[in-house]
């Protein structure tokens, strides 16, 4: 009925669709987390502070894997990692139980992404047409339906433990159904290995693109609830991240032919003008309405900046795409641990609404580092 492409482009889009939901559930239950042991605002900075230097540690890990085996192998590991990990957050046992779940959470999730992204690329080769976006757009999905069911879980009061089990229980299915699919022998056939050490200046211009869009990406993950509960006083705190999620996934699904109609560069653009609007709509006028308008401008914004920025990862000449991917995706992961952080010590300081504003200095940079990473390619090309 499926050819092998397509038996593996569904076998990918299971694991693109299941890390999506399992990062919204996480991201959508910090609201929870912090009543429950009672943080304030520079509290849950310092736990959040400890994913990037989890990341960090990760860091040689998946550059390893993923030069040594193929992508499937620490793609399913850690997959198995991170549902468990998952589970033990919402177990609720101590602070510290919850420091070490959220290290584990967080060096799988690295091994993941490294991993996804390169099946992606290589099972892009098999179809004429685009497809990285729709991968990504399928995260997405799963990322609203994990907050669809957050937001039940949370109205009728079920606990972070049944949740998180519920979750935890229907990924293993889909890993073990899904594992045997996916694209096999695609370990990287040339000599490059993965070393700590500079890149090259292509290379670091992307990173830094994915860096800033993980800020906003993994700040709006991370604080819309806060913000909708905190700031507008909304008791179910889960609508404005439903509705930055549902917006990134209308985009996600059509970038493919938003790249080939308008090309990356005006895109780079177009992100950069929806993400500071959005922020400033929804920092200005913080009550119901312009707070959930704004959030979906900013979920549009950074729908394409994953995606692109992959595609334009695989025209990197210094190393393989694994360890192109694997090097991008560490600027990827220290963004998206790093950003959370800083806008809780921001809130500390100066108040939440203040703190946004690291979204609007992160959505200023897409511009011209997307300019130096064309002009580089018109060079070489």
């Amino acid at each position: 009925m499926f050819s092998t492409p397509q038996k593996q482009r569904i076998a990918l889009s299971a694991y693109f669709f299941l890390s999506g939901i399992c990062f919204s559930t996480w991201a959508s239950r910090i609201p929870t987390i912090k009543a429950i042991f009672n943080l304030t605002e520079g509290d849950l900075g310092n736990l959040l502070m400890i994913m990037p230097a989890s990341a960090i540690i990760g860091i040689p890990l998946s550059g390893w894997l993923v030069a040594k085996y193929d992508s499937r192998i620490p793609l399913q590991i850690a997959s198995v990692t991170f549902l468990l990990s998952l589970f033990s957050i919402g177990w609720g046992f101590s602070l510290f139980g919850l420091v070490v779940s959220l290290i584990l959470f967080s060096i799988s999730l690295r091994i993941i992404n490294v991993a996804i992204n390169t099946q992606s690329l290589s099972i892009q080769e098999k179809f004429e047409k685009r497809i990285v976006g729709k991968f990504h757009g399928v995260w997405s999905i799963g990322g609203i339906l994990g907050v669809l069911f957050s937001t039940i879980m949370i109205k009728y009061e079920v606990s972070i433990f049944w949740h998180f089990l519920m979750i935890m229980l229907f990924g293993l299915v889909i890993i073990i159904g899904m594992f045997p699919f996916l694209i096999k022998n695609d370990k990287a056939k040339t000599s490059n290995t993965f070393k700590l050490q500079k890149p090259s200046k292509y290379i670091s211009l992307l990173g830094f693109i994915v860096f800033f869009a993980a800020i906003c990406e993994g700040g709006m993950y991370d604080w819309n609830g806060v913000y909708l509960k905190e700031i507008v006083k909304q008791e179910v705190f889960t609508y404005g991240y439903l509705l930055f999620m549902v917006c990134m996934t209308i985009s996600r699904l059509t970038i493919d032919n938003l790249m080939g109609r308008f090309g990356m560069q005006k895109l780079y653009i177009a992100s950069s003008v929806l993400i500071i609007s959005g922020v400033l709509i929804a920092t200005v006028f913080p009550s119901l309405f312009p707070v959930l308008i704004g959030f979906c401008m900013v979920g549009f914004g950074v729908s394409g900046l994953y995606p692109m920025t992959f595609i334009l990862a695989g025209k990197a000449k210094k190393y393989s795409v694994p360890i192109v991917i694997s090097i991008i995706s560490t600027y990827s992961t220290v963004g998206m641990f790093l950003g959370p952080p800083i806008i809780g010590y921001l809130a500390s300081a100066f108040g939440l609404q203040r703190a946004f504003i690291t979204f609007i200095v992160a959505g200023l940079m897409f511009i011209p580092l997307s300019k130096f990473v064309f002009d580089h390619l018109k060079k070489t090309n």
